[in-house]
């Protein structure tokens, strides 16, 4: 079994990293846990969307 974090900025480009690893592995996906995280700085909302993809390896 094995894992793959994500960690980005903006939601589409944790989408488009998620499915671009979704369509180039040939492995048996268990599970996907999303977390959303804000902060603030100064007047500035600062997000964090990161998920982990958990994984067995058929090879």
């Amino acid at each position: 079994m094995n894992v793959k974090c994500f960690d980005e900025n903006h939601e589409k480009d944790l989408e488009m990293k998620i499915n671009a690893f979704l369509n180039s592995t040939n492995s048996d996906i268990i599970d996907i846990k999303y977390q959303v995280a804000i902060a603030m700085q100064g007047e500035d909302q600062i997000f964090c969307f990161s998920a982990m993809v958990i994984y067995y390896d058929k090879e």
